[in-house]
C-alpha cells in the first residue's frame, strides 16, 4: 500500500493514498497548555506542593513568585519571560498566550525549579 498513513488523537490510524494539503490540515481541537503536533499526547503542567494543574499565566506567575521568580518586561514581542534574580542568568521563556504553551515551555519550568513542578498526561 502506497501514501500516508495519519494517525488521529486516538491513535486510530487512516490511509491517505493521495495525499494533499488540505488532507493534512484537518487538526484537533486545540486545548489550552497541550501539544498541538500531530500523534503527540497533551500535556498539563502540575505545582507538585498543592498538587494543582496550572491553566494560566496568572496561576503560574503566582507559583513561580513564591519560589523567588519575578516577572520580566523588557521589550520582547511574542514572550513573557520570568528571571529568579539580577545576579543570575536564570530566564523562563514563554509564548504571550498561555494557550500556546508547549511541553518544551513547561519542562523548561520543571527542569528549573524540579521538586516544585511536573509535567503530566491530563488525567
Amino acid at each position: 500500500m502506497s501514501g500516508v498513513w495519519i494517525f488521529d488523537r486516538r491513535g486510530v490510524a487512516r490511509l491517505i493514498t493521495h495525499p494533499t494539503r488540505e488532507s493534512f490540515e484537518q487538526r484537533p481541537d486545540h486545548q489550552p497548555g497541550t501539544a498541538t503536533a500531530p500523534g503527540a499526547r497533551p500535556r498539563v503542567l502540575v505545582y507538585l506542593p498543592a498538587n494543582q494543574v496550572i491553566r494560566s499565566y496568572d496561576e503560574l506567575e503566582q507559583r513561580l513568585g513564591e519560589l523567588g521568580w519575578t516577572r520580566y518586561r523588557p521589550k520582547v514581542d511574542g514572550l513573557v519571560q520570568f528571571h529568579r534574580s539580577a545576579s543570575t542568568a536564570h530566564l523562563i521563556s514563554l509564548p504571550n498566550r498561555f494557550s500556546d504553551l508547549k511541553p518544551f515551555h513547561m519542562y523548561d519550568i520543571v527542569v528549573k525549579n524540579r521538586s516544585f513542578f511536573q509535567v503530566r498526561d491530563p488525567c
